[in-house]
């Protein structure tokens, strides 16, 4: 399952991007009646919502735009058109899709102001990379940035700033300010 959301304000992205990568959750999990530990993975991608200054220039020929219909609630509309829009850039591979809205035409424009944006994150990484001289690696299921751990004990740690905290609950229902603070801090300085 895929999820895409909007944060707002002073300097989110700047805060947010250190999120991007691979978070693990150890956990009981409710559906299981033996009780037994549970690990899942998740990938978090931080985009920046660019301005319409910017200038991004996607031609036809590189990308493919798939149509599909909605899924989830919307009673008896969702399944009669084809509202859902994933478009495909072809020479990156980057994919986004929205079926946010009931008009394709709107879920369209916001695919494309999504893959507008994916595009322009991907040019400032690989020019970054060429100015520190080394390749972009791929986020990678074995390279966590951070573990959520509930069971046996309480802590999320992150692998980055190598900081632990023991208020997981806290965390996980948004008190990440000081976490985001301490990985910045840690980026800073090597």
């Amino acid at each position: 399952k895929d999820a895409s959301i909007i944060i707002k304000g002073e300097n989110a992205y700047g805060y947010l991007k250190v999120e991007n990568g691979i978070h693990r959750l150890v956990r009981i999990s409710p559906f299981d009646s033996n009780a037994k530990r549970h690990t899942s993975f998740t990938s978090v991608m931080v985009s920046p919502e660019i301005d319409d200054d910017i200038d991004i220039v996607i031609e036809d020929k590189d990308i493919r735009i798939d149509t599909y219909r909605a899924s989830g609630a919307g009673g008896q509309h969702v399944n009669k058109t084809e509202s859902a829009i994933r478009i495909t850039h072809e020479p990156t591979g980057i994919v986004v899709q929205c079926q946010n809205d009931r008009s394709q035409h709107k879920n369209k424009a916001t695919a494309m102001k999504m893959l507008k944006s994916r595009l322009y994150e991907f040019e400032l990484e690989q020019k970054k990379a060429e100015e520190a001289g080394i390749e972009k690696s791929e986020i990678g299921w074995g390279h966590q940035i951070r573990s959520y751990v509930m069971q046996p004990y309480q802590q999320v740690k992150d692998t980055r700033s190598g900081e632990a905290y023991s208020n997981v609950s806290g965390i996980l229902d948004g008190d990440i300010d000081k976490m985001l603070e301490g990985v910045l801090i840690a980026q800073s300085r090597s």
